[in-house]
């Protein structure tokens, strides 16, 4: 617009596609309601994933291959983890379909970046849109940068006034409860904390 240009492409209606979401926790959960209101069929898998939660969403719980295979656009929505870490494999990538796309807003890690960029250079799928990295920030060398077939953004996903606001009121409680001689809350090991936290605050 900015160069005087005007539409120069085709685009693509989500209502009818199917939405494939990987991980249906809160987040993905959430996506699944943006899906049916345009109108898309959602499936999804998760390592927990039970029918009876994939039907309280309103979507179908399939098998990971599955959700690959008949997914017009796949949202990835899954914590890192030991399970999760590689869990999107080349051979998952080549089971997609040549007009479907790849999002990844969670954790670069759970996605193989180097089967992905084959993909995208071979035009195996359509595209993909890409918030997180397995190296952060994004190295200006980067192949992926040369792509026309995929939206990079730099890890936005939590870069708000409102989140950093709720992290740095957790830090000072965290803080304030250790040296009042607590378990902070939210601790990820507290038995471990509990052994080393020190006595109240004189």
């Amino acid at each position: 617009m900015r160069i005087g240009r005007w539409q120069m492409s085709v685009g693509v209606e989500l209502k009818g596609k199917t939405l494939g979401i990987l991980g249906l926790g809160r987040i993905g959960s959430r996506i699944a309601g943006f899906g049916a209101f345009l109108g898309m069929r959602v499936l999804a898998w998760g390592p927990t994933l039970t029918d009876e939660r994939a039907a309280a969403c309103g979507v179908t719980r399939v098998s990971l291959d599955r959700l690959f295979r008949d997914s017009d656009v796949i949202s990835v929505h899954l914590r890192l983890s030991d399970v999760s870490r590689g869990l999107v494999t080349a051979d998952l990538l080549r089971c997609m379909k040549p007009t479907a796309f790849l999002i990844n807003t969670a954790r670069g890690p759970i996605v193989d970046e180097a089967a992905l960029f084959e993909c995208l250079v071979e035009r195996r799928i359509a595209g993909a849109g890409l918030d997180v990295y397995g190296v952060e920030p994004l190295p200006g060398s980067h192949p992926l940068l040369a792509l026309d077939n995929v939206v990079l953004t730099p890890h936005l996903g939590y870069v708000t006034q409102e989140t950093y606001r709720i992290f740095f009121e957790q830090v000072v409680e965290s803080v304030a409860a250790y040296l009042d001689g607590q378990v902070p809350p939210r601790c990820i090991n507290p038995e471990a904390a509990a052994r080393r936290r020190p006595g109240p605050a004189a």
